[in-house]
C-alpha cells in the first residue's frame, strides 16, 4: 500500500480496515461512492439522528484527521493522539476508549460500511491508527485534508 507499509503491527492492512480508515479520515472516498453510493438511504437502521452526513463531504464523519485528533483530545486521550503526530514513540489506545471518543453512531456506521463487527472494528482501528496517523504526519504536522485523501488514493 506504499505509504502505509509497516504502519500496522504485522504489516497487514486488510481491505475492510482500509475502508474503515478511509471512511473515518476522508469520508466516502473508499466506499464506492460512484456505483454503490445508495448506501446513504438504506442506513436508517440505527436509532437517533445521523449528523455524520453533514461533515462527510469535508473529511469524513469526524471531520478528517484533525477532527479525529480533536475528538481524542476532548475525550481525554490527547497524550496518545499527540504522540502519534509527534516524532517520538506512539502511545497505544484502548479499543473501548477509541470507540467512546469517536462515538457509537459513527462506529456503527463504519462497521456497517465494512461489514465488520463493531468490537472487531474498534480493535483493529485501535491497533492501526497510531501507525497510520504517524505515517500521515511525518514531520509532526497534521496535513491538509486533500493531502490525507491523496495518501489514500496512492
Amino acid at each position: 500500500m506504499g505509504l502505509f507499509d509497516n504502519a500496522v503491527p504485522g504489516g497487514n492492512i486488510t481491505k475492510p480496515l482500509m475502508i474503515a480508515l478511509g471512511a473515518l479520515l476522508v469520508g466516502k472516498l473508499l466506499s464506492g461512492r460512484n456505483a454503490e453510493e445508495p448506501e446513504q438511504s438504506p442506513a436508517p437502521a440505527p436509532t437517533g439522528p445521523a449528523p455524520t452526513e453533514t461533515t462527510s463531504a469535508d473529511g469524513g464523519p469526524v471531520g478528517g484527521l484533525g477532527g479525529l485528533l480533536d475528538k481524542l483530545r476532548n475525550a481525554g486521550h490527547g497524550n496518545a493522539a499527540d504522540s502519534w503526530v509527534g516524532t517520538g514513540q506512539n502511545q497505544s489506545i484502548n479499543a473501548n476508549d477509541l470507540g467512546t471518543a469517536i462515538g457509537p453512531q459513527i462506529i456503527r456506521e463504519i462497521a456497517q460500511r465494512t461489514g465488520m463487527d463493531e468490537q472487531e472494528l474498534l480493535k483493529q482501528l485501535s491497533t492501526a491508527l497510531p501507525g497510520i496517523v504517524d505515517k500521515l504526519t511525518p514531520n509532526g504536522q497534521v496535513p491538509q485534508q486533500h493531502q490525507v485523501a491523496s495518501a489514500f488514493n496512492s
